[in-house]
């Protein structure tokens, strides 16, 4: 279990680290896109062993995944059974599913049974315009929406406060590593932070105005900074972001405290 865990966690840097390559590509015309999860995972399947790499990133997730399933199910943080610990641990069980997910688009993209071509946004307004159809959709996606920017903010606290040195065994850490921890840490949970935010704001905007072609995903988020003034530069310092929080992923690979009892 606790490999799996490691090796979800060297997948999720490889993701996130690419998302920023392309992203500050995009920024300063140097090729590259604002691309989301599922497009950093179709350009490593237009690359070198592309199929070996999303075969291993498809077994790291699965493995990250089941991991937050038993810290939901079986409270392995000792979250508690009080409201705020099964917020944290119904937290813990929706990450598994999402993660769960983009492991099927890896592991479909390495055996060819998916094409190069998610459509990205249009992907997500469609099922934005699916659930907006059923009974009370709308306010499902602008509840969820506010919850997604309510853990955007989390995150940039979770940095600012330097809270996630907790769950990192630090004393196995040199002087330089520690810092750098830090530093990488903080710049990847406030590039996430804001980008959730940015998320959570369009499927509320999605909701107020009914119209599911709003709902945008982390690639629309990007976009979105590249067309706002000195849009460039803002997402420039995202995507460096994003790349410092691939980094940190890396880091937690090796040194995240992993609980599975």
């Amino acid at each position: 279990m606790e490999w799996l865990a490691r090796l979800g966690f060297a997948a999720k840097g490889v993701v996130y680290a690419l998302i920023g390559v392309l992203a500050v590509q995009y920024a300063f015309g140097q090729g590259g896109e604002a691309t989301g999860t599922t497009g950093a995972l179709e350009t490593i399947a237009g690359g070198p062993f592309g199929q070996i790499i999303l075969g291993l990133i498809a077994l790291g997730l699965v493995g990250y995944s089941i991991w937050q399933f038993v810290r939901a199910g079986m409270d392995a943080d000792n979250k508690g059974s009080d409201a705020v610990g099964l917020i944290k641990r119904m937290g813990y069980f929706c990450n598994g599913i999402i993660h769960l997910g983009l492991a099927g688009i890896a592991a479909g993209l390495a055996i060819g049974a998916m094409s190069g071509s998610s459509g990205g946004n249009s992907t997500i307004a469609e099922w934005t315009a699916s659930l907006m159809s059923q009974p009370f959709g709308r306010w499902l996606v602008g509840i969820g929406g506010a919850i997604v920017i309510g853990v955007g903010v989390y995150r940039i606290y979770k940095g600012y406060s330097m809270e996630f040195q907790k769950k990192l065994n630090l004393s196995q850490m040199s002087d330089a590593e520690r810092k750098w921890t830090i530093r990488l840490g903080r710049a990847g949970l406030a590039a996430q932070g804001i980008v959730f935010a940015m998320i959570g704001s369009f499927f509320v905007q999605a909701a107020v105005q009914y119209d599911p072609n709003e709902a945008r995903g982390l690639g629309g988020a990007l976009q979105s900074l590249a067309q706002q003034p000195y849009g460039p530069w803002l997402l420039a310092i995202v995507a460096l972001g994003l790349v410092a929080h691939g980094v940190y992923n890396f880091i937690l690979s090796q040194y995240r405290r992993i609980e599975t009892t």
